[in-house]
């Protein structure tokens, strides 16, 4: 099962893991599907088990990020306490993903406080690894001017229209 793909749940215990399990819902998704939109309320986050999700936040000096490795998580603003997602997730490909309720998640780390701060840390650590893959995104584009990132490339707006 992808859960132990995902690196957030890396460490935790069996019955957690067995238990964050009945929180998730396998799903299918056509190319062209948007999962959600900034600004919707964010009740939910993903994982990849298979295709590619274009992230995209902001319009003017837009950032795309594509997220298609197997157990990669997006969509978490719920869990850091935003009450609406700050990106629009779009499938690039037809999608394979797993949705895990967030509410759900929370009443399994309220029962194994341990294995919530090892999710948190772990989510931290990918929050901080996307904030230095935009920062390094922009420094090889040699420009704030919206850059499309993740799966090992970067392309700058200007490049992605022709």
């Amino acid at each position: 099962m992808i859960i132990q793909k995902a690196d957030l749940f890396r460490d935790l215990s069996q019955e957690t893991v067995s238990a964050i399990s009945t929180a998730m819902t396998e799903e299918a998704h056509e190319q062209g599907s948007l999962l959600f939109k900034a600004g919707e309320p964010a009740k939910n986050f993903y994982l990849i088990v298979e295709g590619r999700v274009r992230l995209s936040i902001g319009t003017e000096g837009r950032i795309d990020y594509t997220a298609s490795v197997p157990g990669e998580a997006f969509g978490w603003t719920g869990m850091v306490d935003r009450p609406a997602y700050v990106a629009t997730a779009e499938c690039l490909t037809s999608c394979k993903l797993v949705k895990v309720e967030k509410d759900k998640l929370n009443q399994v780390f309220t029962k194994d406080p341990q294995g919530g701060m090892i999710f948190f840390k772990r989510l931290a650590g990918a929050v901080v690894q996307r904030l230095i893959d935009n920062y390094n995104a922009f420094l090889s584009a040699g420009s704030l001017s919206g850059v499309t990132y993740g799966t090992e490339q970067v392309v700058t707006s200007t490049e992605d229209e022709q």
